[in-house]
């Protein structure tokens, strides 16, 4: 099974976000030496308590002290940018670290809806134009617009030796078929999502279609994992995240992740039983064998390439180590 990570670079209480970065390069590192293919980064703006406003920055400083895993977006938010530029920074990214890079696209906004104002103009014009922005991005990274169109007459230099690897991030069936019809990668976001992912994936293997000669369509689903060398553990553990989440639905998470101690103090009203509730069967906790387990159902129930999996802890050495005891499940016996 291929494993991957998500990283959201979340601060804790107690952190910076200089020390919060300085542990997201820790993570990459330990998933490097673990067997991990892929680590990227995700976009989110204003969201106190997450580090990972400009990803392709924390791309760089991850590159420069890594050598063999893939590192890229998830996602780059689209609809705020321009193709040209989105094209010369990940090219730029894969000339300094050839044959390692993705650019994984979605199209939500990453913030409120200052934040969304702040960013770019016309937001909801450019998410109705997603699938002409994805085709734009798509030629600039071959950098092969056709003859007769004005961008054949230029080029996002510098131009690497490998291109990125482009793979587009939804939760619908909308964004599953927008990915087969361009024929690139298609990423689940099986963690942020209700809607029934086996058969949104179905659909998107049976539309693919190649953009390039014997190119395979591939998949990827995302899911939130706390594991720990004990159940008991890691309910512990993921305790900080659960209340995190509940806290920002009240405007109350600006501190960072709370600590267990303050987690385990914080009082739920009747109101917040239930979404917790909701949030914690949306994660999978558990000791290694019940992780290892759960990861194989769903890959097999999403025909899944691989899993990429996004664990967010108050601690970071708890949060490496549910990375390690999963590798040393999944991967170390391959």
């Amino acid at each position: 099974m291929k494993l991957s990570i998500l990283d959201q670079s979340p601060i804790s209480s107690t952190q910076t976000a200089k020390e919060a970065l300085d542990e997201s390069l820790k993570l990459a590192q330990a998933g490097e030496a673990l067997g991990y293919t892929r680590y990227w980064v995700t976009e989110h703006h204003d969201l106190p308590g997450l580090a990972s406003s400009v990803p392709e920055v924390i791309l760089s400083y991850i590159g420069a002290n890594t050598k063999t895993i893939r590192i890229g977006s998830g996602a780059v938010l689209l609809p705020h940018y321009k193709p040209f530029k989105v094209a010369e920074i990940y090219n730029t990214l894969a000339t300094l670290f050839p044959n390692r890079i993705d650019v994984g696209i979605g199209r939500a906004s990453g913030g409120s809806a200052e934040v969304t104002n702040a960013l770019s103009d016309n937001f909801l014009q450019n998410v109705y134009k997603m699938p002409s922005l994805v085709k734009d991005l798509l030629h600039f990274l071959d950098d092969d617009f056709p003859a007769e169109q004005e961008y054949s007459k230029i080029s996002a230099t510098p131009i690497p030796e490998v291109s990125p690897l482009p793979w587009l991030l939804g939760t619908s069936k909308k964004s599953a078929l927008l990915a087969a019809e361009n024929g690139i990668a298609y990423a689940f976001g099986q963690f942020m999502s209700n809607n029934d992912g086996p058969s949104i994936i179905q659909e998107y293997l049976e539309a693919f279609t190649p953009r390039k000669q014997g190119q395979p369509a591939q998949v990827i689903i995302t899911v939130s994992v706390i594991c720990a060398e004990t159940t008991e553990k890691a309910n512990e553990i993921s305790l900080s995240a659960l209340i995190w989440e509940l806290q920002k639905a009240k405007g109350e998470g600006g501190r960072g992740i709370p600590s267990i101690k303050e987690a385990r103090e914080y009082k739920l009203d009747d109101r917040e039983k239930d979404p917790f509730d909701k949030m914690k069967k949306n994660i999978i906790i558990g000791n290694p064998q019940e992780v290892k387990q759960k990861l194989i159902e769903l890959q097999a129930t999403y025909k899944a390439d691989e899993i990429m999996l996004s664990t967010i802890t108050y601690s970071a050495e708890d949060r490496r180590n549910s990375y390690k005891l999963i590798a040393n499940e999944l991967l170390m016996e391959d």
